[in-house]
């Protein structure tokens, strides 16, 4: 079908390698416990637009480059562990305010407090996993295994793995992202909590950043 081969042992291997604690788990998870549900789920959505990115470099063959060139590799790298550092770094300085909807007046009605750009974490799980060249590394080693060398459009197997691979990842991210921020729901509520929460939010992705510096290629 298409080209590929072994598409149910695909969606096996799919579903544990997703289960498997990465930076990916890691960012939604700690964007979850100190945002909210809604922050975790937009989070979940930028990592999987990450992957998608990645499906279609794979496909087009431009994640090769990476893999045959280091200095490429380190340059891309380097951009997502400075990256992830920053967002550390951004969040340890900021003032935290208490999020819209932790905070209500007595009638009801949300208080002078601070509403998040749900852009932002979407672009920024976005960003942090695209910058990510070992998940390159990772579908041009794991997706051919699965791909008929003699299929003439590898493209279209790249483009339907890579889809399957999204969609595997999004059903239990999200489900990370809901039971994160369920566990710490009413630790939001206090706002001296939910600043600490964001604290060691910071500290999380200046940690990742440096873990993906300091990785072997």
């Amino acid at each position: 079908m298409f080209g590929i081969e072994n598409y149910l042992g695909f969606v096996l291997a799919a579903i544990l390698l997703n289960l498997t604690p990465g930076s990916d788990s890691m960012y939604i998870i700690t964007r979850s416990i100190s945002q909210g549900q809604t922050a975790g789920f937009y989070s979940v959505l930028g990592i999987i637009s990450g992957i998608l990115v990645h499906t279609l470099l794979a496909a087009l063959g431009l994640s090769v480059l990476l893999a045959n060139s280091p200095t490429a590799f380190m340059i891309v790298k380097y951009i997502g562990a400075s990256y992830l550092c920053y967002l550390g770094v951004k969040i340890l300085m900021s003032k935290q305010q208490p999020l819209i909807g932790a905070s209500l007046q007595e009638n009801g009605k949300p208080s002078s407090a601070k509403t998040l750009d749900y852009w932002q974490i979407y672009k920024q799980g976005m960003l942090t996993n695209t910058f990510n060249p070992k998940v390159a590394l990772f579908f041009l080693a794991f997706f051919p295994q699965f791909i008929n060398p003699n299929y003439a459009n590898s493209t279209l197997s790249f483009l339907l793995l890579g889809l399957t691979f999204a969609v595997t990842g999004f059903i239990w991210c999200l489900c990370l992202a809901l039971l994160a921020s369920k566990f710490s729901e009413k630790l939001r509520e206090n706002p001296a909590i939910e600043s600490i929460l964001n604290k060691i939010s910071g500290v999380v992705f200046i940690g990742l950043g440096i873990k993906l510096l300091t990785e072997k290629g």
